[in-house]
């Protein structure tokens, strides 16, 4: 794994944070959320991952499972990260690629996840 340093916000910048994450292993998906965002997803552990503002500015949103918060800005509406747990329980966080400064998130070589028939 290579770990990178990030900066990353939402889209008026309420929202912002500080993240190691490997970009060698993003993905895209075709779920009913994840499509309709047109994310690029990189995930991470949580302890890898500081909210450095916008704690009171984050609205949580739940569906399907209910297994990871989808967190976004009250104020810009954007997602650029999301809480979980992998299948063995430890935290991670879910990065919107699109959301970190410096970063092109269509020119990396993402993995297609088929999340719409999982």
């Amino acid at each position: 794994m290579k770990l990178a340093h990030y900066e990353g916000s939402c889209q008026c910048g309420a929202v912002s944070y500080e993240v190691d994450v490997d970009l060698d292993n993003t993905i895209t998906c075709n779920c009913s959320r994840c499509q309709r965002m047109g994310f690029v997803l990189a995930f991470t552990s949580k302890d890898q991952f500081t909210l450095k503002s916008g704690e009171q500015q984050l609205s949580e949103y739940l569906f399907n499972n209910k297994a990871i918060r989808h967190l976004f800005c009250k104020t810009c509406g954007v997602e650029s990260f999301a809480y979980g747990n992998m299948p063995d329980g430890s935290q991670t966080v879910a990065i919107n690629v699109n959301c970190l400064a410096g970063v092109e998130p269509r020119a990396l070589n993402s993995q297609h996840v088929n999340g719409r028939d999982m």
